[in-house]
């Protein structure tokens, strides 16, 4: 179904007919109650349509005054108690994520593809058909932009980088010369892609650069956080493989490889030479030291520092836990002494054997 665009400054409303004939589901309710806004439990009003994805938030589900809620049929009997609609999905949670695209569509379409004037782009440059440029970006020598493609004011692609089809730069994202992004990515405002690698040899006192000659390869359904940057390889190439999800401020040093449907969140920073498995997780601010390798399916807690190479799938966790700061301190004091208490613990073993 094609979307009807809203026109700008118009509210928008659906049904929950329109919804579940696009979506799917089991509605239980009137298929014409209008929803004009998606909302949490807690925030939503008799307008809205919410969801109930995580068990803790069960109990919102009879104090909410949504329309509309979307639940598993684990709870199906406590949305009908309820009263109001409901509709019935064996995952909440991907029929909200699903139903936010298919709401963007229709709040923000996308306007009629264009080159903007001042948009300077090589001769030799190669564009696709539906190419929307916006002001000020630049498009280097040998560049290949695939259809549909969306570049931003102010980005910049380098000279022979290809982005791939329907990939979308908000403003401000620079592209490195070679450099490949796939199909359907999203690139955040100031996302940096192909800046040198932080490579230099000692000489007496001094650093001696070392010319990254690689490049990176981002595949498709890739999506990239505000301000997060992947340099080029120092030889071979840093490579970000299929459904990669990076949130803002990520760091992914030279010769990286991050596997399929990894996803890291916020502030993460990963080394040099380092090799990632598919369907992994770091949480927040976790570090990843440089040339190790993490096999598939590990999972890595908020600011844990991964120091040694994982070959065993599961979750891993290296957090001092917070505390007063007396208190801190003086736990911090005793894991000093562990090695020396673990000596004298060892001697005294010996003694009374």
């Amino acid at each position: 179904m094609n979307p009807t665009p809203v026109q700008p400054g118009a509210p928008f409303q659906a049904t929950l007919g329109d919804l579940v004939q696009d979506l799917g589901g089991e509605l239980l309710g009137p298929p014409d109650q209008p929803v004009t806004r998606i909302a949490p439990l807690d925030a939503a009003d008799p307008g809205c349509i919410s969801f109930l994805a995580n068990p803790k938030y069960r109990a919102q589900l009879q104090s909410t005054q949504a329309g509309c809620v979307i639940v598993s049929p684990a709870v199906r009997d406590e949305a009908v108690a309820r009263g109001g609609a409901a509709i019935i999905s064996d995952d909440p949670y991907l029929y909200f994520a699903r139903l936010s695209q298919w709401w963007a569509k229709r709040v923000r379409p996308r306007a009629a593809p264009s080159i903007h004037p001042s948009a300077v782009i090589d001769p030799s440059a190669t564009l696709g058909a539906d190419v929307d440029i916006g002001p000020l970006a630049v498009i280097e020598a040998g560049a290949v932009i695939s259809d549909g493609v969306i570049i931003g004011p102010h980005c910049v692609v380098g000279a022979r980088a290809r982005i791939g089809a329907e990939t979308r730069l908000s403003a401000r994202v620079t592209i490195g010369f070679d450099c490949v992004i796939g199909e359907r990515g999203i690139l955040h405002s100031g996302v940096v892609i192909g800046a040198d690698g932080f490579g230099f040899a000692p000489v007496k006192g001094r650093w001696e650069k070392i010319e990254q000659l690689g490049t990176v390869c981002i595949g498709d359904d890739v999506e990239l956080g505000a301000n997060t940057c992947v340099d080029r390889g120092a030889l071979g190439d840093t490579i970000l493989e299929e459904g990669v999800k990076l949130d803002n401020l990520v760091q992914i040093a030279h010769n990286v490889k991050v596997g399929a449907h990894t996803a890291m969140a916020g502030c993460v920073g990963v080394a040099g030479s380092s090799t990632i498995g598919k369907h992994c997780t770091v949480g927040g601010s976790g570090m990843i030291l440089g040339h190790l390798t993490l096999v598939d399916h590990v999972h890595i807690s908020a600011g844990t520092l991964i120091s040694r190479s994982i070959h065993k799938p599961g979750q891993y966790t290296g957090i001092f836990p917070s505390d007063d700061n007396a208190s801190w301190e003086k736990n911090a004091a005793t894991l000093r002494q562990l090695h020396s208490l673990r000596e004298r613990l060892r001697a005294l073993e010996r003694s009374n054997s």
